[in-house]
């Protein structure tokens, strides 16, 4: 697949942009150029006419008549095409018109008080005005009645009207051209400058690896409104990225940890075994404690395989088909499950459930959730005091909560209680403390369940451990918050 650039389109966006501008200008310059060039010329007939017009006066010899001075017509507005005039009086009486006058009748503007059109004349493009009912301005000759007045047709070339719009049409489009290139160059040059922080951002992105996972973003990319968010995005990733690194590093060294010790016991045993000949009683003892060893390891290794399933699961990777399960027996299933080891530990148990509530789950994986979270609550609980375990619903959501009389959870270890192989108390042994895999097998299932597990240290003392999952009604349908 051809790769495409966004500088590429943001500069041919930018480019033609600026054209459409440029043109959408230019065609407004010439279309108000025009007009008032038309206007100017259309002002200049005007006077023109009326100049026509005051070359007719009375005649000092013959009362009355009316005469046309044409040694003083104005000169033509073109030097190179002669102007057009002709001068009726009261409307029917010919009384002049200039000599190139068109003997073709109707090519001049029809009649009116004041009229103006375009017209060609023998190929000679004309605008033509024709004034009427103008009074005779000179009657110093003597008499004539008061009642005469001049219908005055002037027109001339528009050739100078289109060569001054040719002239100006010439220069908006040299200075737009110009001003185009300026404005494209300019704008690319702003683009690139523009673009130059998502570069330097991604020659960091591209120096991150597990050695480096500083993506160091430059001050530009941090103060671009735009960019923000992505510099805030990348590095929100790479601290996650980071975080699961390092877990899955440390999860690496602390299975291989605790796997050594099982083996090295298990190994140990078998050499002693294997160093001379011994009775069957010696035998049975060494293979009965091998056997042991062999168990704890089995053990470790189910509940590393569970809790990576569990989070591939959170994950969205691995496909379950379930259905609605009764929290309250698993619940239940989960109290007989520790009972023994309450009894042992002195401990008592107390179950209350304020209604049934049921979640799409598998129930062997909620059995597990409660009863890790009831063993380590037996665990801390000190002997004759009781572990209560409570159901009820909250906002849409089931909430099952675990709670002790134990000395509570520090807070400094508060958020690390669910990491993998995590042992609050590091002088416990394995066989009274377990691998830490419990609770980070606890977290990843409920995750996975779309719920939420918190720990909680009550003011009078003990732990309180709040899981929260969306659940069904007793009716089967799923319940909204």
């Amino acid at each position: 697949m051809a790769q495409t650039s966004i500088r590429r389109r943001l500069v041919a966006t930018i480019v033609i942009a600026q054209v459409l501008l440029v043109v959408g200008l230019v065609d407004v310059a010439v279309f108000v150029t025009r007009a008032r060039l038309r206007d100017a010329f259309d002002v200049a007939l005007h006077g023109r006419a009326m100049s026509i017009a005051a070359l007719v006066r009375y005649s000092e010899t013959t009362p009355g008549e009316l005469v046309f001075e044409r040694e003083l017509a104005p000169p033509p507005m073109s030097s190179e095409v002669p102007d057009l005039y002709q001068v009726f009086v009261n409307d029917h009486r010919l009384l002049a018109n200039s000599a190139n006058w068109p003997e073709k009748h109707g090519v001049l503007p029809p009649r009116g008080d004041r009229w103006i059109a375009t017209y060609v004349v023998n190929g000679i493009p004309y605008r033509a005005l024709r004034l009427e009912h103008i009074p005779v301005l000179d009657r110093e000759g003597g008499g004539g009645a008061a009642t005469d007045f001049l219908t005055v047709t002037y027109a001339a070339p528009v050739e100078p009207v289109f060569r001054a719009l040719s002239d100006v049409l010439l220069y908006i489009v040299v200075g737009s051209v110009v001003l185009l290139g300026v404005t494209s160059g300019f704008s690319i040059w702003a683009l690139g400058r523009s673009l130059r922080p998502l570069s330097e951002l991604a020659e960091g992105a591209a120096a991150v690896s597990p050695a480096n996972w500083n993506l160091n973003p430059p001050a530009e990319a941090t103060e671009t409104m735009e960019l923000e968010p992505l510099t805030h995005a990348m590095t929100s990733m790479l601290a996650g990225l980071r975080q699961a690194f390092t877990q899955q590093r440390e999860f690496l060294a602390n299975a291989a940890h605790e796997l050594k010790t099982p083996v090295a016991i298990l190994k140990s045993t078998l050499q002693s075994l294997a160093q001379r000949p011994r009775s069957s009683d010696e035998y049975r003892k060494g293979l009965d404690e091998a056997l042991d060893d062999l168990a704890r390891l089995e053990k470790l290794l189910h509940s590393m395989l569970r809790l990576a399933r569990a989070e591939q699961w959170a994950s969205g990777s691995l496909r379950r088909d379930l259905h609605p399960v009764d929290i309250g027996i698993t619940c239940q299933m989960a109290l007989e499950r520790v009972q023994a080891v309450a009894q042992q530990r002195g401990v008592g148990l107390d179950f209350t459930a304020s209604e049934a509530i049921e979640l799409p789950a598998d129930p062997d994986d909620l059995e597990l959730v409660w009863s890790n979270l009831l063993e380590n609550a037996i665990r801390f609980s000190p002997e004759g005091e009781t572990v209560r375990m409570t159901i009820h619903r909250n906002n849409g959501n089931g909430v099952v909560e675990v709670a002790d009389k134990g000395p509570g959870i520090p807070v400094a270890e508060m958020p690390h209680i669910f990491n993998r192989f995590y042992r609050a108390d590091s002088s416990r042994s394995r066989n009274s403390g377990g691998y830490g895999l419990g609770l980070a097998i606890s977290k990843a299932l409920i995750e996975a369940y779309g719920g939420t597990i918190q720990p909680f240290n009550n003011p009078g003392g003990g732990t309180r451990m709040v899981v929260s999952v969306p659940v069904y009604s007793t009716t089967g349908k799923r319940i909204l918050s």
